[in-house]
């Protein structure tokens, strides 16, 4: 049974007390044959920075910032299922087998830290051939694209580009869709083999499954158009062919654009989740926008927490386990999500680039780590030796006034 208590020893008596209730984020969270540590989820974030889909030293070094910084589960960034589906030349791949030993550093790195390693497959589908956004996140040029081996072919469920400016995608055949399944399926295999033990989806922010099930993106006249249902039909392919090759005992998340500017709608979202559940889907990553956006922040005066509703409605309306993101910041903010029921877990992103000890920190402030024992022992143990330090020049100085 997990004691939701800060224990205390009684050296005399050698049994533990409460001290006080542990924070309702730092609880474990069990999910399937895995629990994670705490209720602290780092976003997958990305960094733009690999080579030919393969993680650079750079990117080694950015993870294992993260693996030490306490939260329970760390995600990489969206990891590419296949080389069409490359948003830039800088995304993270897992499309063949020379990608996977170099993600087994990063797991066996994050496991070493204490964290639970979470991957995130993605396709960009229509997106695919940009720039990245230092700049501008605008499509590259036809002869840039061309110069590859290959070139970049772009796809999509409709020969409907994003916007103004950008590619134009060929429409899928009932072939590509079929063979689509199957290569999300090779790629989740890999994740297998690269020692991932969370596995998420990424059906939002107007990437591949998104445009599928967007009227904005999707207007197909056979089985994959027109209805919502039809819509969804994909998603759910992808979903149930990913979980049938992904263990039993592994998680296995869904990140969903819960609304977008597009014509898909809450009540939509609410319908795929249960279906999503009944397909396997253990948990939805709840948030909003980019079927015409970039990010959901690209839209003003957005407030912390601006899409903690959306978890909160997924989670009551179909009874499915919630992440909540979205300007997520301060530690007692977190907290109050948790505690209220409002998510189960909580997606922390560019907080964990500003502070990579975000969760460790979180833990001190609220009362859950008071000695520095979730920190790394070399950090740890020099830290609670400070703080005794600055405890006892507090009470001397008291003491002289």
């Amino acid at each position: 049974m997990v004691s939701n208590c800060i224990p205390f020893r009684l050296p005399s008596a050698g049994v533990e007390v409460c001290l006080q209730p542990m924070p309702h984020l730092f609880t474990p969270f069990p999910l399937r044959g895995v629990t994670l540590a705490n209720r602290v989820m780092v976003s997958p974030m990305a960094q733009y920075s690999a080579e030919h889909g393969l993680i650079t030293d750079w990117l080694f070094g950015h993870y294992g910032r993260l693996a030490m910084g306490g939260a329970g589960l760390v995600f990489t960034e969206a990891v590419k299922v296949e080389e069409r589906g490359l948003g830039t030349d800088g995304d993270m791949g897992l499309w063949n087998e020379e990608q996977i030993a170099p993600l087994r550093r990063v797991t066996a790195l994050i496991r070493q830290a204490g964290a639970i390693a979470g991957i995130q497959l993605n396709h960009a589908g229509r997106q695919a051939g940009r720039s990245p956004p230092w700049e501008g996140r605008g499509a590259l040029p036809v002869g840039v694209m061309q110069r590859r081996d290959q070139g970049w072919p772009v796809i999509g469920p409709s020969p409907i580009a994003k916007a103004p400016g950008f590619h134009v995608p060929v429409a899928m055949t009932l072939a590509d869709i079929a063979d689509m399944c199957a290569v999300w399926a090779a790629a989740a295999r890999r994740a297998v083999a690269a020692g991932f033990q969370v596995l998420e989806l990424h059906g939002g922010h107007g990437y591949l499954i998104h445009q599928f099930l967007s009227p904005a993106a999707n207007q197909r006249t056979d089985g994959y158009g027109g209805s919502a249902k039809n819509r969804m039909r994909f998603a759910l392919e992808i979903a149930e062919a990913v979980r049938a090759c992904w263990p039993a005992d592994r998680p296995l998340f869904f990140r969903m654009s819960v609304i977008d500017e597009g014509g898909w709608h809450f009540e939509d979202s609410v319908v795929l989740a249960r279906e999503l559940k009944h397909a396997g889907v253990d948990l939805i990553d709840c948030t909003s926008g980019g079927i015409a956006k970039a990010t959901p922040t690209d839209a003003r005066n957005v407030a912390p927490g601006f899409q903690v509703e959306l978890a909160r409605g997924i989670r009551s309306a179909a009874a499915i386990p919630t992440a909540a993101v979205g300007l997520i910041t301060e530690a007692r903010h977190a907290e109050r999500i948790v505690a209220a029921g409002e998510a189960d877990l909580v997606g922390i992103g560019r907080a964990f680039l500003y502070d990579p000890f975000w969760a460790l920190h979180a833990g001190v402030e609220l009362g859950a780590d008071p000695a520095f024992e979730r920190f790394p022992l070399q950090y740890g143990w020099w830290l609670n030796r400070r703080r005794a330090q600055l405890e006892r020049e507090g009470s001397d100085n008291q003491s002289a006034s």
